[in-house]
């Protein structure tokens, strides 16, 4: 419940903020006047662990091998039947795929996970996936609810009431250990930036 009022806060203002987004749905009923918010990134300790877990196709995968794997991933959070935070941070996540182009899959992997995983059924995230346009590179993760919080505890997303989950999104290289976390509404442009540098981290270490 800590971000409760963190949560109900930034809705007005990631209401505006989507309806600013190129490609955002034009016409969302609960559209209201406020501000943008974006966040600066904080470094994060995040240790994957490799639940089981189901991606919008129905297949079983394994978190940290098969989702994420060595790529750099970008992982946010929402809920299918969300009208307010959760259509702006997968507004930002279908940009950022746009800007990564062929890198999207291969080397960077989009994310999403459902805080509402008794709901979330995969064929609901694949219409949600389908309404963002989601290429390959971006999976759209479901389950059984513990193996869902597991996942959800280790990137201090889970609360025990799924509508108040944090607007968080977190860019990492699991590989090297690094973690970025955006509370908030980054904008595609911060996402590819961590993604940069990570990147430009890894090069760096390779020629050292």
């Amino acid at each position: 419940m800590r971000y409760k009022h963190l949560h109900h806060a930034m809705a007005l203002a990631a209401l505006a903020s989507f309806m600013l987004l190129p490609g955002a749905l034009a016409h969302n009923e609960h559209a209201q006047h406020g501000a943008s918010q974006q966040s600066s990134p904080q470094s994060a300790r995040i240790k994957l662990t490799d639940t089981p877990l189901v991606d919008q196709d129905g297949r079983n995968v394994r978190f940290s091998n098969d989702v994420i794997g060595d790529r750099i991933a970008i992982v946010g959070f929402v809920y299918t039947s969300c009208t307010t935070v959760c259509p702006v941070i997968s507004a930002v996540l279908a940009q950022t795929q746009a800007k990564l182009g062929a890198r999207a899959g291969r080397d960077v992997r989009l994310v999403t996970v459902t805080v509402d995983p008794v709901r979330d059924t995969p064929p609901r995230l694949k219409e949600q996936a389908g309404r963002h346009g989601a290429g390959p590179g971006w999976m759209w993760l479901t389950g059984a609810k513990p193996q869902v919080d597991e996942v959800l505890k280790v990137f201090g997303a889970y609360t025990p009431n799924f509508i108040d989950h944090p607007p968080i999104v977190f860019v990492g290289d699991a590989k090297a250990g690094k973690w970025m976390r955006f509370y908030g509404f980054p904008s595609p442009d911060q996402l590819m930036n961590a993604v940069s540098e990570l990147t430009a981290a890894r090069k760096a270490a390779v020629a050292g």
